[in-house]
């Protein structure tokens, strides 16, 4: 048995209280491992031999410091003194857990704890950590951030992305790796080739250490001097060695792990090692005395978890869990916040509608941040952010590597801490690099538990260019199922401006998709003052009783080019909706145009399986049938990658398809 000893003697009362923490969470798994074989509850990702990291990490941090633990870390929440009744009915899915049953385990933060949770996607949080360590860069504290990973999760992207831009910003954050052997049954052999993976870290050009995670004293003492290291030196990767008595989740079992391997760490368990320390410095004499301080814990929670049983699960009232995804929105105190129709004043280009958005909110309100590849000094590749450095300096307006997921991620902690992040996306195409992000931490954050996250996410996108298959998405489509996400899609120069605008004072996470085809070609007479309004108002654009189209984006000048030849040609009134919103959608605006018209017209960019008119197409037929007079007619894109050459994208896109769709809907 390996014997464990402070670096400096420690009080008997120091020592039982540490011990305490110690036991804490193994009791409280031990309980709920029988209430798991009682089928009370249906899951369990056991912790059980890693106790001394989460007790120990949190012991040495102080009472501000984040920490975005995983599974195995219950000795987080209760070393932090989580409410017992509260974090039971968390475990048991519970209407008074903290998700409210939503989520289930340790998918959950607690922002009064500091503790922001994890999600099912290995190394999630670690650009969120990254995030509220710069926030607190930011703000010149003196609280740090510490993200759990497992040995499997530095495997994945997200791990690479944050320790880089950590290293890149010098930020203060320990990254701890909880290296206990598997990835669910994968030996660490057959995951990475280095000896340690603390190794890794001088790849990033941080410093690195390896430390006994069944020693509590040794992580204390780690995790106290890294503390003061991060906060004046920069980021630290700290591999704990340690092990899972248990399997991955009690379905798994051990079996894969050899009878050897099982029997050395049993021998290094953290509360046994503890328990010979305290008998070794007399400070307890007896098993009878360990035993005693056993029930003293499990009387703490037998009253909170009998209390947590017998609470009632949560009641599916759908008004509530819709009404849970939005935050409500209030508008800004801006100086001189002018009606939308004052647009009366100078001529601007699409572009110079945005950079007048942004440019007006981040002269307003310093908690607006702008991250992206290439925005600072370049002024982005299509020069939206030109000038902004120069005007609000290198802390507001942040080159990022090349790293969507991350920069996404780190948005999250900074949103959480108080700060508005805008991440601009190069092309919109690259969206797809920071899906999990987008859809997984911000989308469903709120909902979850999460306060409301005030996140812009810019994204050049569109066709029409010759930029190719890889720079001319229309992704908007693939974001319209996931709630709690607003997509805007603003097709004048005044949409361009006010949206903007609009998006960076919205709570909620907006996803603003800029048209690159309209930046330089579209002017526009607008105010110079920006005005808010709240997201999720269409416009009729052009009056007409024959037929409506309804569109968005570029789309819009389509139906604008092709209604004028029209009313020339066949002398028909053809009303134009813009959607300017596609989620939340305006429903009353698309109703109230089939109630006037009668013939509808769905026209969008993107190709037409699955694209957003297939939404409003369904909307309308089982809502609105009886009041059509023709069939619904949809004009898209063809079913291909947008082409690169000319001629081929000339042909691949909707518009060179639209007067005849508008002529056979007219014509029925």
């Amino acid at each position: 048995m390996s014997s464990i000893h402070p670096p400096e003697k420690i009080s008997k009362n120091e020592a039982l209280d540490l011990y305490r923490s110690l036991l804490f969470p193994r009791r409280i798994e031990e309980r709920f491992l029988r209430l798991l074989r009682q089928n009370k509850i249906g899951k369990w990702f056991s912790g059980i031999g890693q106790e001394a990291i989460a007790v120990g990490v949190t012991r040495a941090l102080q009472d501000e410091d984040f920490i975005l633990p995983m599974h195995r870390n219950l000795g987080v929440f209760t070393t932090r003194d989580v409410p017992l009744h509260r974090l039971f009915c968390q475990l048991l899915e519970k209407e008074n857990g903290f998700t409210r049953g939503r989520d289930r385990t340790f998918h959950f933060g607690s922002l009064e704890h500091r503790i922001v949770g994890m999600i099912s996607h290995l190394a999630a949080t670690m650009p969120v950590g990254t995030g509220l360590a710069l926030a607190a860069q930011l703000k010149n504290s003196n609280h740090i951030a510490v993200s759990f990973c497992g040995d499997g999760a530095t495997s994945e992207g997200d791990f690479h992305e944050a320790i880089n831009l950590a290293a890149v910003w010098n930020l203060p954050i320990i990254f701890l790796i909880e290296n206990n052997g598997y990835g669910l049954s994968t030996p660490i052999k057959k995951q990475y080739a280095c000896d340690h993976l603390s190794d890794r870290a001088i790849g990033y050009g941080i410093e690195s250490e390896i430390i006994d995670g069944n020693n509590v004293f040794e992580v204390i003492k780690t995790f106290s001097d890294a503390r003061n290291y991060v906060q004046s030196e920069g980021p630290i990767l700290i591999e704990a060695k340690t092990f899972r008595q248990r399997g991955h989740e009690e379905a798994s079992g051990t079996w894969y792990v050899p009878d050897e391997q099982l029997e050395k760490w049993k021998n290094k368990d953290p509360i046994v090692r503890f328990e010979n320390y305290l008998l070794s410095e007399n400070f307890i004499s007896t098993q009878d005395a360990l035993d005693k301080i056993k029930e003293e814990i499990d009387h703490q929670i037998e009253e909170p978890l009998k209390k947590a049983l017998n609470a009632k699960p949560p009641s599916y009232h759908r008004s509530r869990e819709e009404g849970d995804i939005y935050a409500a929105v209030q508008s800004p105190e801006s100086k001189n916040n002018l009606p939308t129709d004052n647009n009366n004043n100078k001529e601007k280009r699409f572009i110079e509608g945005i950079q007048n958005g942004l440019y007006q909110a981040f002269s307003e309100d310093e908690s607006l941040i702008m991250m992206g590849q290439d925005i600072a000094d370049y002024g982005g590749v299509f020069k939206v952010t030109e000038g902004f450095l120069d005007e609000f300096g290198p802390e507001r307006i942040r080159d990022t590597p090349i790293i969507e997921s991350g920069a996404l991620g780190a948005a999250v902690g900074l949103a959480l801490d108080g700060f508005k992040p805008v991440v601009e996306m190069q092309f919109a195409d690259f969206i797809t690099c920071g899906m999990n992000q987008l859809i997984n931490n911000i989308a469903k954050g709120r909902w979850r538990w999460m306060p409301p996250l005030n996140i812009t996410i810019r994204g050049p996108h569109g066709a029409g260019v010759g930029a190719g298959p890889f720079h001319s998405e229309s992704p908007e489509g693939w974001f319209m199922q996931h709630p709690g996400l607003k997509i805007v899609v603003p097709a004048t120069v005044r949409d361009a401006q006010n949206l903007t605008y609009s998006a960076l004072y919205d709570p909620n996470p907006v996803l603003l998709l800029e048209h690159k085809k309209l930046y330089r070609s579209l002017k526009e007479k607008t105010s110079d003052q920006c005005s808010f309004e709240p997201l999720g108002d269409a416009r009729i654009l052009r009056e007409g009783e024959d037929a409506t189209i309804i569109t968005y984006g570029l789309g819009v000048h389509w139906a604008l080019d092709v209604v004028q030849e029209f009313e020339e040609e066949y002398n028909r009134s053809i009303r134009i909706l813009d959607l300017r919103c596609l989620q939340p959608l305006d429903r009353d605006a698309i109703r109230q145009c089939v109630s006037d018209t009668h013939r509808i017209l769905l026209l969008q960019e993107p190709s037409e399986i699955m694209g957003p008119m297939s939404e409003v197409s369904s909307l309308i037929s089982e809502n609105h049938f009886e009041q059509l007079d023709a069939p619904l007619l949809r004009c898209s894109s063809i079913n291909t990658p947008v082409p690169a050459a000319s001629d081929l994208e000339e042909g691949y896109l909707a518009n060179n398809r639209l007067a005849d769709k508008l002529r056979q809907l007219l014509e029925y």
